[in-house]
Formats: C-alpha cells, sequence, structure tokens
C-alpha cells in the first residue's frame, strides 16, 4: 500500500463496480488449490462510507451562524424565531447547529418574517 503515498500512482485508480481499484498495488490471496493469485487492492463502497465524514459546506454554515446571531441580537429564543417565521423550534436549532440544510422559502421566512430583515442573495 505504499505505492499509493506516490500520487502518480494513486492517481490510477478506477472504478469497478462500486468499489475503487488499483491494479497498480499487489496483493495475492490463496486459491482454493494454495496456489497464490495477485488481485488488485479495491476499496469497496461500504468502506468508503464507513470512514468517510460529511462535507461541511462553507456557506450553509455561515447561513445557520448568520441566523443564530440575528436571532440572538434581536433577543429571541429559538422558540419565538420558530413561531414568528412558521417552522419548528427543531428545525430552526438544526439549522442554526449545521444538521441541516435549508430551503430558499424557509430562509426567506426565518429572514424576513421571523427576523424582519430583508434577504438578498449575491452569487459571485
Amino acid at each position: 500500500m505504499f505505492t499509493l503515498l506516490n500520487s502518480d500512482e494513486f492517481s490510477k485508480v478506477k472504478l469497478e463496480g462500486s468499489s475503487l481499484s488499483w491494479n497498480n498495488v499487489a496483493q495475492y490471496m490463496s486459491s482454493k488449490t494454495g496456489h497464490k493469485i495477485r488481485v488488485p487492492l479495491e476499496i469497496g463502497a461500504d468502506i468508503l462510507l464507513k470512514y468517510s465524514k460529511p462535507e461541511r459546506i462553507e456557506s450553509i454554515i455561515r447561513v445557520g451562524q448568520l441566523i443564530r446571531d440575528t436571532r440572538l441580537k434581536a433577543g429571541m429564543s429559538q422558540r419565538e424565531l420558530a413561531l414568528v417565521s412558521g417552522t419548528s423550534r427543531t428545525h430552526i436549532s438544526r439549522i442554526e447547529n449545521d444538521k441541516s440544510d435549508i430551503e430558499s422559502d424557509t430562509l426567506r421566512k426565518i429572514s424576513e418574517a421571523g427576523l424582519g430583515k430583508r434577504m438578498e442573495i449575491v452569487i459571485k
């Protein structure tokens, strides 16, 4: 597996079914007859999922933090914000803590109806 520390060798990965496969990394298995058979190194989807971490999208994190900061400056609880914006306190909490994505309609309701702010989206 030390071969994969070389970025040129690592980049030789191929997708075989739902596994990542490196033919350039030699592994050997024993057949039923006891003969050694060369096989590629493979990492399956189950292992990738087990050792993966969710991708953190910075823009979503900033939206949750922005909602929390604005709510606290307004002296509102999550429950109060949820009531005036037509959502649940649990949903507000999940958004503020980066545990849930937010739909644009919900963001608009939270911003405008809940926090009394004008929502403006800029793509740079």
